[in-house]
């Protein structure tokens, strides 16, 4: 069976990676902790890995609900603790009365320390407080080094996993059925605007796919997507039930506004 013909062309490397995970546990009956991963990349996982095999995984991304988390790739035998995922919690203080920080300026900076974006979990934000999650390896070194974001002067605080901050973040389900899953098509009936609007929205670099921006009407989404149109929030595809009688596309996606 040929196992890329169910996912992007993009996504081999990926994949590839997901597989030499899975041999190096199945051969040397050690864990293998991953990377933060983002939704898709969990499901590919989810998908490679099975939930048949002598060869489990978990997910966690530092609290219940997180969107980016680490796998912890095992033997079946082995039950892993929270501490094992080694993440840790940040908060950023800086002079809330005189500076406001965006979400895209904490991941402009932490990316500007020369890290891959896989070593952050997701970035936390309610009433001015922030706080992020890091892997363990380099949170020290990350500590050390960020000094500033945007226009602010900041400290980093530790804190523990259970002291985060509880966002208002709600994804509302819904169902809908579409007539095929490029992206211009599941925009238009998620969104309820015009295919040709949702096209021009994907031609002028509006639309997001899993945090990359995608200028291609036909890009083919898949369960895991998280799709984000400027205005409109983010949408995650959160399963793909197959086909209606009317040969539509059935999906459930969860909408956060």
């Amino acid at each position: 069976m040929n196992i890329y013909q169910h996912f992007r062309l993009e996504e081999r490397e990926f994949i590839d990676l997901v597989l030499h995970w899975k041999d190096y546990v199945d051969s040397s009956y050690t864990a293998k902790l991953t990377d933060f991963l983002d939704p898709r990349e969990q499901h590919i996982l989810k998908v490679l890995i099975g939930e048949t095999g002598t060869i489990k995984y978990q997910l966690f991304g530092g609290i219940p609900g997180s969107e980016r988390k680490r796998a912890l790739i095992m033997p079946d035998y082995l039950t892993p603790n929270e501490e094992e995922f080694q993440i840790n919690l940040f908060e950023i203080d800086y002079p809330i009365k005189f500076v406001t920080i965006e979400h895209p300026q904490v991941l402009g900076s932490l990316m500007s320390l020369g890290l891959k974006r896989g070593k952050f979990g997701d970035i936390l934000m309610k009433d001015g407080q922030v706080q992020f999650f890091a892997a363990a390896e380099i949170s020290e070194y990350v500590k050390n080094n960020l000094e500033s974001i945007g226009k602010a002067s900041i400290r980093l605080k530790g804190l523990k996993l259970d002291e985060a901050i509880t966002t208002n973040d709600l994804w509302m389900e819904q169902v809908t059925t579409v007539s095929s899953l490029r992206l211009d098509t599941i925009i238009s009936g998620i969104h309820n605007i015009s295919r040709q609007k949702s096209q021009l929205f994907i031609q002028q670099g509006l639309v997001k796919v899993n945090w990359t921006s995608i200028e291609n009407v036909s890009f083919e989404c898949g369960e895991g997507d998280l799709l984000s149109v400027r205005g409109y929030g983010r949408v995650k595809i959160l399963s793909i039930e197959g086909k209606t009688k009317k040969d539509k596309w059935r999906i459930v996606v969860g909408k956060q506004k």
